[in-house]
C-alpha cells in the first residue's frame, strides 16, 4: 500500500512540474518536441507489431 501511495505522489507531483514547465515558452516547446517524439515511437511500435502479425497469419517468419 505504501508503495501505491508513492506512486500517485510522483505521478502528482510529474502532473505540476509539465503545468509549471508548460507555462514558460521555452518549456512548452520542449514539452512538444517530447510529445511529438512520443508519438513516432509509438506509430513505430504499433506498425512494426501489425507488420509482425500480419507475417505471423501468413505462416511467414
Amino acid at each position: 500500500m505504501k508503495y501505491i501511495a508513492l506512486l500517485l505522489v510522483g505521478v502528482g507531483l510529474g502532473f505540476v512540474v509539465a503545468h509549471q514547465v508548460n507555462r514558460n515558452p521555452a518549456g512548452k516547446a520542449f514539452l512538444d518536441d517530447v510529445d511529438a517524439k512520443a508519438r513516432q515511437l509509438s506509430g513505430a511500435v504499433s506498425a512494426g507489431f501489425t507488420e509482425r502479425t500480419q507475417e505471423l497469419r501468413n505462416g511467414s517468419k
